[in-house]
């Protein structure tokens, strides 16, 4: 299932940084850490770009980091170039690109994407695709999804983002995605809905490269950080942690 997002909540008050002043002794005002340095490599690779008529806003530095970014890394699954591996546990989505290689993605892993595991096809994809919600979510939340009960049309605010891949198997819907996200700040969290959520530019780079047929295999969560070398062949469970801390 996939979750609407809460685009119009109020922020949080800002952190604020403040000295007290003692008779007794000096209190140093708090500093807060520094940002990690984004690379113009990664920049480039997030920025704002025009899809399908929409406008794609970059992704903020605040969301980013080198680690977060898509990248190449050694990656040992015994499955053929092309195949995708999806590892929940870890929220890595892998790319096999063939030679022990795969484009690693970081992912943000609803509740629905720990209710499949296994191998699946995508038989389709869809550019800035239609969102229904499900009965059960209009049941347990007439409030926020009675509104749109008959679904979104493509957009920017459309919680599937700008490209939504299709699992299959057996030729049955297993109503598990792969897709993109108005919520950037998610990537790299743990969520309380929705299936598997990438950066749009990710989720527009990847889409690029999936041929109809694509092979998926979907990793459970003691299989987190299977065949990331050659020495990790069955994989661990793992905490429950995020990249880069708590989702908002």
């Amino acid at each position: 299932m996939i979750a609407l997002p809460r685009f119009r909540l109020a922020m949080a008050a800002p952190l604020l940084a403040a000295g007290l002043v003692s008779a007794c002794a000096y209190t140093p005002t708090a500093t807060l850490p520094l940002m990690p340095k984004i690379s113009p490599e990664t920049r480039a690779m997030y920025a704002a770009t025009t899809d399908g008529g929409f406008e794609v806003a970059a992704v903020d530095d605040e969301y980013l980091s080198e680690e977060k970014a898509r990248q190449l890394v050694d990656y040992y699954a015994p499955y053929a170039a092309g195949t995708i591996v999806v590892d929940p546990g870890a929220k890595f989505l892998y790319h096999l690109q063939g030679d022990n290689r795969a484009m690693r993605y970081v992912v943000a892993v609803g509740a629905a994407g720990h209710d499949f595991s296994g191998e699946a096809t995508i038989p389709f994809q869809r550019d800035w695709p239609y969102w229904t919600p499900t009965q059960n979510m209009v049941r347990r939340d007439p409030e926020t999804y009675g509104p749109v009960r008959n679904g979104l049309p493509g957009g920017l605010e459309n919680p599937l983002g700008a490209r939504a891949l299709y699992l299959y198997k057996g030729g049955r819907d297993t109503l598990y995605r792969i897709h993109g996200t108005p919520s950037p700040w998610t990537v790299g969290h743990a969520t309380s809905s929705g299936c598997i959520r990438m950066f749009n530019q990710d989720v527009i780079y990847l889409a690029d490269q999936v041929a109809k047929g694509t092979k998926v295999v979907v990793l459970t969560k003691d299989e987190a950080n299977r065949w990331t070398s050659p020495d990790n062949m069955a994989g661990a469970p793992i905490p429950d942690t995020d990249l880069n801390g708590a989702a908002g």
